[in-house]
This record gives C-alpha cells, structure tokens and sequence, in this order.
C-alpha cells in the first residue's frame, strides 16, 4: 500500500486529542499540513458542510474521519503503516 499523498489536520487550540493526532502522524513520520478551524475560516466552513462537530478531522485524500475513527488501528490501515 501506498502512503496518501494529501493529508490535512484540521485542528483547535488547546486540544488534547488533536495534539496527540499530530504527535502520532510526526512519529510515524507522516507529512500533513495542520489548519487551524479557530483561524481558517475556509476550513471551518468546510468540516461544518459535512456536518463534523468535533476537532481534530482527518483528511487522507479527500475522505475524512473523525471521532471513534481516529484510532490507531483505523489510522494506521488509512495511512499505509506496518
């Protein structure tokens, strides 16, 4: 399996789940770009359309989890991890 090759972090200030994402993507030496939905307005709009009420969401190439899918095992099956 291939790495994705976009990979976005849509995240908020002070969040402890979204820290800990960005911390696992960084040790599994995953590259991604984090958008902050308290500052990017773009963003913010974006996750709200697809009804997601909750930080942090994670893009792989145009899909997106969140919540209960944000766990290590489903991570690691999205990313291409071993």
């Amino acid at each position: 399996m291939t790495m994705p090759t976009e990979i976005t972090v849509y995240s908020t200030p002070l969040c402890a789940p979204c820290e800990r994402l960005k911390q696992y993507l960084r040790t599994n030496g995953v590259a991604f770009v984090a958008r902050d939905l308290m500052m990017d307005e773009d963003a913010a709009e974006k996750i709200e359309d697809l009804g997601i009420r909750s930080s942090p969401v994670l893009e792989v190439d145009g899909k997106f989890y969140s919540g209960a899918q944000l766990t290590p095992e489903t991570l690691a099956g999205v990313l291409g991890i071993a």
